[in-house]
């Protein structure tokens, strides 16, 4: 196997001193390959959100080794985090962080601005990135032109922008409705069924079904570590909601056809049978 995309071993990070001292994480140790999907659940206070910190390069532990894609992010100056953080990590966060009156290409393009990529190219890979979250045909819209769940979109691809090592997300459907999570769940999908290695942050148990690789957390310890779906294929709750639309499509149709169907094809509607990985653009 590849070399991980992540490692870290016995990660423990302190708040305060004497009575006041918090213990916001515990030991925690967890190695992500290339190519895994991977949900880490807890609820408030579980040490979720400090580990998103330490493993985006935003915070550092007090004790403990942390591995980005075979580089060992305590040795790094600031100016070298700030590298990693732009060419090695792509963040998605909740509340999307788009620029208001500035379109969704240029949304995308920033990351490559601050790498230095020249104008013609910036756009060129920013399209790309729109184009495979389906919202390639709403390049030159603003936020306030956008639904949540493209604005989400817009984020995730400017967090593909510049080819990371890893995608981590943040609450990334938080903010967002049924149908906006399930829209920006499926692009996760689609991209985790091309190779990409994600890493999400939620408390939502709709969003760890759908990783390869679900990690339970609480009081900053690790608790569970279950495979869902092995690493190269793809994730077994995408396969799960889509038989679970695909049943309730069914049944519409069913519903509305029924007899007819039972008297001219004998057809009987259900969840769809076998799963293939989707492609192609998404619908806005």
């Amino acid at each position: 196997m590849s070399r991980p995309v992540l490692e870290v071993q016995d990660l423990k990070k302190i708040y305060g001193t004497g009575e006041a001292t918090v213990h916001a994480l515990r030991g925690v140790s967890m190695t992500v390959h290339r190519g895994d999907y991977v949900a880490i659940m807890g609820s408030s206070g579980s040490g979720k959100s400090t580990l998103m910190n330490i493993l985006g390069a935003l915070d550092i532990p007090t004790f403990g080794s942390y591995k980005l894609d075979g580089v060992e992010v305590g040795t790094l100056s600031d100016s070298q985090l700030a590298l990693a953080r732009n060419r090695l990590i792509g963040f998605i966060f909740q509340a999307f962080n788009l620029i208001p009156r500035t379109s969704a290409v240029a949304n995308v393009e920033l990351p490559l601005a601050y790498a230095g990529v020249k104008p013609r190219e910036r756009r060129r890979r920013a399209m790309a990135a729109l184009d495979i979250v389906g919202l390639a045909d709403r390049a030159d819209h603003e936020p306030n032109q956008l639904s949540g769940g493209q604005q989400q979109r817009v984020a995730v691809a400017r967090a593909l922008v510049t080819e990371p090592a890893l995608l981590l997300a943040d609450e990334p459907t938080g903010n967002l409705d049924s149908k906006s999570t399930d829209d920006v769940l499926q692009v996760f999908d689609d991209l985790s069924a091309a190779g990409r290695t994600i890493v999400i942050i939620t408390h939502e148990d709709e969003v760890g079904a759908r990783a390869k690789r679900l990690i339970r957390l609480v009081d900053g310890a690790i608790v569970t570590d279950n495979r869902q779906s092995p690493i190269e294929l793809p994730p077994v709750g995408a396969a799960a909601a889509h038989a679970k639309v695909q049943s309730v499509t069914n049944g519409h149709l069913a519903a509305g056809h029924g007899a007819a169907a039972r008297t001219t094809t004998g057809t009987t509607y259900g969840p769809a049978s076998s799963y293939a990985p989707p492609v192609g653009r998404h619908s806005a």
